[in-house]
């Protein structure tokens, strides 16, 4: 896409925004809803706040550089703890379990901003979300979530294009996703399984693996890297180390997944 298309896009975003005169923005940290936080706080100022979920499905690393981002840009915001365990339908992790997730956190951002007085809720899917299998896209569409990102055509490489235009540093910053991501439908889902995760997942981010999944079988645990990381990870100390940090943290059985890290690979089971 030309320099001139990548614009209009954007001016078309902002056009967008500029009809409302409130709005809660949901906020994880990521991609898509820094820069659609940031294009909001741009066009209408305090009269955007940034909501953040909490609970243990969202790593506390990502929870850390929301609340960073929103005090370093002097950007209101909000922490909304939510409790996903509440519902035996998420915990059984069916294939709508994030159907499930998405409508308990979005109600819980509707009731906020009905406090706060706020027009509307919306969060950052961007155009390229609509071809893989996401359920919570449908309760966010029930619910009237807006998506200005999706509704003005922005697709993930034209946000993280124009977030390296307006110099944020996630312009190039790794999918991450839910806990509940990494644990194959089907399979309860459990605060133990979520927290070894979350620990095995930040010992590859220290070991210099930012782009990586760990994926819970259990008492197995299946690391998936980009092909150009497999060499490095497979060096003996390095093997070695992660080895040793898996099995500290508590799993058996440590995996290299062969064909690599891949977003949505879970999802094939229910795509055949």
């Amino acid at each position: 896409m030309t320099v001139y298309h990548l614009l209009e896009k954007e001016k078309l975003l902002l056009k967008t925004l500029q009809k409302f005169t409130s709005l809660m923005v949901a906020f994880s940290g990521g991609v898509d809803s820094t820069y659609l936080l940031y294009a909001a706080w741009h066009v209408l100022g305090d009269e955007v706040i940034a909501a953040t979920a909490v609970s243990p499905i969202h790593p506390a690393k990502e929870t850390a550089a929301a609340e960073e981002f929103c005090r370093a840009n002097g950007i209101r915001q909000v922490l909304i703890p939510t409790d996903p365990f509440s519902s035996s339908e998420f915990t059984r992790n069916a294939k709508d379990r994030c159907y499930v997730c998405k409508k308990q956190m979005f109600a819980a951002f509707f009731r906020e901003s009905e406090k706060m007085g706020l027009q509307h809720v919306a969060h950052g899917v961007n155009l390229d979300d609509q071809s893989d299998f996401r359920p919570g896209l449908q309760a966010a569409r029930e619910m009237d979530v807006l998506a200005p990102l999706a509704e003005t055509g922005l697709t993930k490489q034209d946000v993280r294009d124009l977030s390296h235009r307006a110099g944020l540093d996630t312009w190039d910053k790794p999918a991450s996703g839910c806990l509940a991501t990494r644990i194959p439908y089907d399979v309860e889902i459990t605060r133990e399984a979520l927290m070894l995760i979350e620990k095995a997942e930040k010992a590859l981010a220290d070991a210099g693996f930012s782009q990586s999944r760990v994926r819970y079988h259990g008492d197995l645990a299946k690391i998936e890297v980009p092909p150009d990381d497999m060499e490095r990870l497979a060096a003996p100390e390095v093997r070695a180390k992660i080895v040793k940090q898996m099995r500290q943290i508590g799993f058996l059985y440590v995996a290299l997944d062969l064909e690599g890290y891949q977003s949505g690979r879970l999802n094939r089971r229910i795509q055949k």
